[in-house]
């Protein structure tokens, strides 16, 4: 493989990158200019179904069969919403592009909009995100400035404009449906589907829901082909850049970018410099903290790309990787965990909102120095019932409206058979005591 320069985010750091006039003096908007007056939106759909771009969000789904799904002879407007309510833990990529590189995405959401034929596009973000909020929207201002955002956008017949709508900081809002209620003015409770969003997404009408840095990625694929796109990663199924966040005990942790596929023991070595005083590394959350966690010794060559991640037996879902070294105690980990998931629960299904709060309950039961040695295949009674079984070579089973249940399921199962001898050891202890 030769050797890779960075591609979302190569303008970091460099003065005024997130001016239109910075974008404008390297290459900005052409794969834009190209989606509008080159090409009609069947043309732009199959290039990035060629490319092989998958969602960058979490679900890894290929985005050129996403927006195939949109019907062709509705009468209803299509929306297009940019999901920036980045609330994984353990992820930040989003935000760091919107803050060096606003405009990047802006051009994504044009191509998108053009695929599509949506003519009033959003981007959802984060409360929290103020200044993220203020940039965005003094972006979208230039665009219209330069006839790049409003009427008949590039001097074409397309017509294009954004709005920016701010969230209340709700993890569950970084599901689909779940955000489009909440665009809508309503509790950010997911919806059962069928129909999907492609059908009946914000207002009733046809809506695709794509991520930042989904979206980031398209002006360069329209700029140098969908060959070009391919041809990046170590995995033909699931190619192109990536942006990994690496967090926990490492000595440098960011946001890196490399190509789809790279290895996680080389991501935290090379890239993140290693773990904190040499320690030896426990444990990996490969894809924020919804993804089982992998042990030392799985990690060990495993490329980050979505097929390798899934056949180890997680998910690469938002590349949020969050390193456990050796002194972390698992028990306390797994009680942080579903602690916030048992505070972020909508509530809206039996399963999840009374489940969260029983393992949160259970597993302060060990902290607190009462475990029973029954409470371990309690929890993982309790976290089936939740998010059901976990086979990733048949499918998951799970027992929810939307996939929270298994956010939480998932990981806190992964933590308790994997490290069965720690919560075991807590209770020896007391026992001893």
């Amino acid at each position: 493989m030769t050797a890779f320069k960075p591609i979302l985010t190569r303008h970091l750091g460099q003065p005024g990158s997130s001016t239109i006039d910075y974008y404008l003096l390297n290459e900005g908007y052409r794969g834009a200019r190209k989606a509008v007056l080159e090409m009609d939106g069947a043309g732009v759909i199959d290039l990035v179904k060629a490319s092989g771009l998958q969602g960058r969000g979490g679900a890894g789904f290929p985005t050129g069969v996403k927006w195939g799904f949109i019907p062709k002879d509705t009468r209803k407007p299509v929306y297009l919403i940019n999901n920036a309510d980045e609330s994984e833990p353990g992820t930040f990529k989003d935000r760091l592009l919107i803050n060096h590189n606003p405009h990047q995405m802006i051009e994504g959401m044009i191509i998108a909009s053009k695929a599509i034929g949506c003519h009033l596009a959003f981007i959802y973000i984060r409360g929290e995100f103020v200044k993220e909020t203020r940039l965005l929207e003094a972006a979208i201002e230039e665009c219209r400035s330069n006839n790049i955002l409003g009427k008949g956008i590039f001097g074409s017949d397309f017509d294009l404009d954004i709005i920016v709508h701010r969230g209340a900081g709700a993890y569950i809002c970084g599901e689909e449906t779940g955000l489009i209620e909440s665009l809508e003015g309503k509790r950010g409770w997911p919806r059962i589907k069928p129909p999907f969003p492609a059908i009946e997404g914000y207002l009733s009408s046809p809506t695709v829901v794509n991520n930042v840095e989904t979206l980031a990625n398209l002006p360069h694929i329209l700029v140098h082909g969908a060959k070009w796109f391919h041809s990046i990663g170590a995995n033909p199924e699931s190619p192109g850049p990536k942006l990994y966040c690496i967090s926990g005990r490492v000595k440098k942790p960011g946001v890196y970018e490399a190509p789809m596929g790279t290895h996680l023991d080389d991501l935290i070595e090379n890239y993140a410099r290693g773990v904190i005083d040499d320690r030896l590394i426990k444990a990996v959350i490969p894809g924020g903290s919804s993804a089982p966690l992998l042990t030392a010794e799985e990690i060990v060559g495993l490329p980050m790309d979505f097929p390798s991640v899934k056949a180890a037996g997680s998910m690469l879902g938002s590349a949020g990787i969050i390193v456990l070294d050796e002194t972390v105690d698992m028990v306390q980990a797994c009680y942080n965990l579903a602690r916030f998931y048992a505070h972020e629960s909508c509530g809206q299904c039996t399963p999840c909102r009374e489940g969260t709060t029983w393992l949160t309950k259970i597993l302060e039961r060990f902290t607190a120095g009462r475990g029973r040695m029954e409470d371990i295949d309690l929890i993982l009674d309790v976290a089936d019932n939740i998010g059901g079984l976990i086979d990733f070579s048949k499918g998951s089973f799970g027992k929810t409206i939307c996939p929270f249940g298994e956010a939480v399921a998932w990981p806190v199962r992964a933590f308790v058979e994997k490290f069965r001898h720690e919560f075991e050891a807590y209770i020896a202890t007391e026992a001893v005591a």
